[in-house]
C-alpha cells in the first residue's frame, strides 16, 4: 500500500458504529419488501387474489416508511458504499409493476385474449416512470403516472369493474405515464399535508377492512358500504388535490 493510500485512510473520519448500524438497519428493513412480493407471488399462484393484495399492502406500508427513515438516519452519509435508492427502485419496480401486471394477467381482470398484451403494457411503460430523472416535481409531487399498478389492481378488485373497463384504464395510465400531470406522494408533499396524512390514514383503513372482510360471493360494496364509502371519498379527495396542483401550475411556474 502506497504512503498516499495510508494517509488517505489515516485521514478518513471514523462512522459512529451505532449511525452506521441503523443506517443498515434501514437498508435491511427496505429489503423485507422483496419479501412481500415473494409471498405476494406465492398467493398469485395459489389463485388468492386478496392475499396477493394484503401482501402487496404490506410492501406499500414499508415503502411509505422507509424513505422518512433513511433521511432521519442519514443512511448516504453512513452507509456511502450502498445506494438505497436503487435498491428501493428494484423492490418497487416488482411490486407496483411486475406483480400487478401478474394480477391483472392470471385473475382475467381485462377482456380474454389481452391479458398477455396489458402485462407487457404496464411493465413497459412502467420502465419510462423508473429510469425518468425528473420523476419528482419541484414541491415532491410525481410528474407523470407514477407506476402504482399495485393500486390499479386494488381498485379494479374494489369496484368490481369489468374488463374492458380495466383495459381501458390500463391503456389511458399508460399513456399519462409521459404526461406531466401531478400525482401526489402523501408523505413528501407539504400541501395540506395534515389533511392528506389524515386522508391517507382512513383511505388505507377503510382499503384494509374492505379487503378483508370481502370474499368470493361478497364484494366489498356489500361487506362494508360504510368502508366502500369512505374508500370512495378519500380517493376523490386525493383526485381532486392532484387536478388542482397540475391546474395551478402554471400560474406558479
Amino acid at each position: 500500500m502506497s504512503e498516499a493510500e495510508q494517509n488517505g485512510q489515516r485521514g478518513a473520519p471514523r462512522l459512529p458504529p451505532a449511525r452506521v448500524a441503523a443506517a443498515w438497519a434501514v437498508h435491511a428493513f427496505t429489503a423485507s419488501g422483496v419479501v412481500t412480493a415473494l409471498l405476494a407471488i406465492a398467493a398469485l399462484i395459489g389463485g388468492d387474489l386478496r392475499l396477493a393484495l394484503l401482501w402487496l399492502g404490506a410492501a406499500l406500508i414499508i415503502d411509505g416508511f422507509d424513505g422518512p427513515m433513511a433521511r432521519k438516519v442519514r443512511v448516504s452519509e453512513y452507509a456511502p458504499r450502498f445506494d438505497g435508492a436503487v435498491l428501493d427502485l428494484v423492490i418497487d419496480y416488482l411490486t407496483y409493476s411486475v406483480i400487478p401486471a401478474l394480477l391483472i394477467y392470471r385473475f382475467g381482470l381485462v377482456p380474454p385474449g389481452w391479458e398477455i398484451g396489458a402485462a407487457a403494457f404496464i411493465m413497459t411503460t412502467s420502465l419510462y416512470c423508473f429510469g425518468n430523472r425528473e420523476m419528482k416535481t419541484h414541491d415532491n409531487y410525481f410528474s407523470g403516472f407514477p407506476a402504482t399498478w399495485n393500486l390499479v389492481a386494488l381498485y379494479f378488485f374494489v369496484l368490481g369493474t369489468g374488463g374492458w373497463l380495466n383495459l381501458a384504464v390500463i391503456g389511458l395510465l399508460g399513456v399519462l405515464t409521459f404526461v406531466p400531470f401531478k400525482y401526489i406522494h402523501p408523505f413528501r408533499v407539504g400541501t395540506l399535508r395534515p389533511l392528506t396524512l389524515a386522508m391517507t390514514a382512513l383511505w388505507a383503513g377503510a382499503t384494509l377492512w374492505l379487503v378483508l372482510q370481502s370474499g368470493p360471493e361478497l364484494p366489498p360494496v356489500e361487506a362494508s358500504p360504510a368502508a366502500f364509502w369512505a374508500f370512495i371519498g378519500s380517493s376523490v379527495y386525493f383526485l381532486g388535490l392532484c387536478a388542482w396542483r397540475t391546474l395551478a401550475e402554471p400560474k406558479s411556474a
